[in-house]
């Protein structure tokens, strides 16, 4: 596990090791996510493209099921 002190400004440096695996370089941004306890820290991606593949479905349903479950919370069913 890498490490990392806080400042008392609340700020961390996130280790060189990390930012490589993470492709972050200077002046990009990060996201945080807090999750069963835990943080994860995300790079932003800045192309639309390039987040195909990020999140997964639990499952997949039909184009006719989204449908009616748009409509459904829409309020127009």
């Amino acid at each position: 596990m890498k490490t990392s002190r806080v400042t008392t400004k609340g700020q961390v440096t996130i280790p060189a090791a990390v930012r490589k695996q993470l492709g972050i370089h200077q002046g990009d941004r990060v996201g945080f996510v807090y999750e069963d306890g835990k943080v994860i820290i995300l790079p932003v991606i800045k192309d639309i493209e390039a987040s195909f593949g990020l999140v997964t479905a639990e499952q997949s349903i039909s184009l006719k099921e989204m449908e009616t479950a748009i409509q459904h919370r829409g309020g127009s069913v």
